[in-house]
């Protein structure tokens, strides 16, 4: 059985501004970074034991990009100390675009990151404004060039759609507009409502609500359209790439169920049948990393049951899908004998394909993958 490659996350939870939107834990202060990269380095090296390679590294947030060049090389350098790094490794930092210049930019490729993911979400000034974005259309549009102007190559761009008083016209247009720029990537994700969110508090007050089931189905089904006749593949529910090369290697990590380890507080890390997770707290991270203790709230050891569940669950949600035999191997049962009935009506549905030894949602299929998984 080949074995893949771990990945590294590296949550960077500072932020100048919290989006109307945001559920992912940062906050809204810059103070810390330096107490927080020494801890950081810290933690780091702790997993040297456990994980030895890595062939992606991917610097989250928070806002990645609040950091300098040099705190980010403070960053590289110990996990270069630590751990065997791929020559090939994919290597993306998340940035905002109301931070990056071209200099800026040629500096993170000097360092070998070589792989940006844009936060544009819209490029309507208005919806920026409602969302809490702190960049403006222009700003995003700027942003993209000055990528271009440093030579990034591997550049993705994240969109939202489904916002209160924006229909299906609205959302073309987007789609129209971020393929001008031909980005190597494209993340398109339905606007969701953490309880905890501003934005929340807002649907709630005014008494609106987030699209109904069609209306997401029509904005789904429009979005795959656009991009694939644009010439992208629709490789996972809300991912899109102009190729097979152009994937994101550190998500397919997360949906493949393979060995990845998230460092910084609300990092979440998978290793054999070990399932852990980082306290959301920056000040807890730094005291107990100060006492030499790790950061965890928690871990759990998934049973035989579940490591089948999350692999229907991740796997079906891919247009590659489930590869039947590799299933068996891992999980010790037939998936076409043991869900018999069941797949057979989701073909005669026509929401799985089985294609090459792979069981594989179609467009309707990846539209309500989250049922599929209850296979």
């Amino acid at each position: 059985m080949k074995v893949i490659p771990a990945g590294l996350y590296i949550h960077i939870p500072f932020c100048l501004s919290k989006c109307a939107y945001c559920s992912f834990y940062s906050i809204k202060s810059t103070n810390l970074i330096p107490d927080y990269l020494g801890a950081l380095r810290k933690e780091i090296k702790f997993y040297s034991k456990d994980f030895h390679s890595f062939d992606t590294i991917y610097l989250g947030g928070g806002t990645p990009s609040l950091l300098s060049p040099e705190q980010l090389t403070s960053i590289f350098s110990v996990i270069h100390e630590t751990y065997k790094i791929a020559a090939n490794a994919e290597i993306t930092l998340e940035a905002n675009p109301g931070d990056i210049s071209p200099e800026y930019l040629k500096a993170l490729r000097n360092l070998g990151i070589n792989r940006l993911n844009i936060g544009i979400q819209s490029f309507d000034d208005k919806l920026l404004q409602f969302l809490g974005r702190r960049h403006s259309a222009r700003e995003g549009i700027e942003a993209i060039d000055a990528a271009r102007q440093a030579g990034f190559d591997n550049l993705g761009i994240d969109l939202i759609y489904g916002v209160q008083g924006k229909g299906i016209k609205s959302w073309k247009n987007t789609l129209l507009k971020a393929v001008s720029f031909s980005p190597e990537h494209i993340s398109c994700y339905q606007l969701s409502l953490d309880k905890k969110t501003p934005l929340y508090k807002t649907y709630s007050q005014e008494g609106w609500q987030l699209p109904a089931e069609e209306t997401g189905l029509i904005f789904f089904s429009t979005t795959a359209e656009e991009l694939e006749n644009a010439g992208y593949i629709h490789y996972e529910v809300s991912n899109f790439a102009r190729t097979d090369h152009l994937k994101s290697s550190h998500n397919l990590k997360y949906w493949r169920h393979v060995p990845y380890l998230g460092i910084g507080p609300g990092a979440h890390s998978f290793l054999d049948k070990k399932r852990w997770w980082n306290k959301s707290s920056v000040r807890n991270y730094l005291a107990e990393l100060a006492q030499n203790k790790m950061p965890v709230e928690d871990s759990e050891i998934l049973t035989g049951e579940q490591l089948q569940l999350e692999a229907l669950f991740l796997g079906l949600r891919t247009k590659e899908g489930i590869e039947i035999k590799l299933y068996q191997q891992k999980h010790g049962t037939d998936l076409l004998v043991e869900k018999k009935a069941i797949i057979e009506k989701l073909l005669e549905d026509k929401l799985v394909r089985i294609d090459d030894g792979f069981l594989s949602p179609t467009r309707a299929g990846l539209a309500v993958a989250d049922s599929l998984a209850l296979i």
